[in-house]
């Protein structure tokens, strides 16, 4: 089983991480696909302008969790990589609930009220959909891993493809995000929109 060393680049990570189960609390998500950010050397990265402003935490020390709210609707979260300073991180895009699925649905019906008759594929499919399963709260920013919130490698070998990161408008073609192939949580692709000046998002 390789180890989680959270001092590696996010992208040299990222295979390494797919595969285990993310807890909190009851609620148990087996990690299926993720996106690498690469600090100040990635256009698409929110920290690619330095650290200031909600880039702090990605700045910070590895193995911990960096919580945004995105597009100003959904909370989503990151595992901080890299030393202190290089602010590269593995943004969490899907998983599957392998424990705690009775509250998963609760959580995602106070926002859609649908979520009861959702797959269970569906549950925990998308950035802002894993935030909400996970009971995120902007408080949740910068907590490390193993208190709270616990990351279990399972040793359990998959197969990993990777390609062009999902939605955003810069950068967009960098190979850097990685799935587990044929997993049926696995958010489909979408490419994001012509890049606007000055805007770097991590969607």
């Amino acid at each position: 089983m390789e180890s989680l060393d959270f001092t590696r680049r996010a992208d040299e990570l990222a295979p390494a991480v797919l595969g285990s189960v993310l807890w909190r609390g009851q609620i148990g998500l087996r990690l299926t696909e993720v996106e690498a950010y690469l600090g100040p050397d990635d256009p698409a990265s929110h920290a690619y302008r330095g650290p200031g402003g909600r880039a702090a935490t990605m700045y910070g020390e590895p193995g911990r969790l960096y919580v945004y709210l995105s597009y100003g609707v959904h909370l989503a979260v990151n595992l901080v990589c890299s030393p202190a300073g290089q602010a590269s991180a593995l943004l969490l895009r899907a998983g599957e609930v392998v424990a705690g699925e009775e509250l998963a649905r609760a959580r995602r019906a106070s926002k859609r009220p649908g979520a009861a008759e959702l797959p269970t594929a569906r549950l925990a499919s998308g950035p802002g959909n894993l935030g909400r399963v996970l009971g995120l709260t902007r408080q949740d920013d910068g907590a490390p891993l193993g208190d709270e919130f616990l990351l279990q490698p399972t040793g359990e070998p998959v197969q990993v493809a990777h390609g062009p990161r999902v939605g955003i408008s810069v950068a967009a073609d960098w190979p850097l995000r990685f799935w587990i192939i044929g997993d049926p949580t696995v958010s489909p692709y979408r490419r994001g929109r012509t890049a606007i000046a000055g805007i770097h998002p991590q969607a």
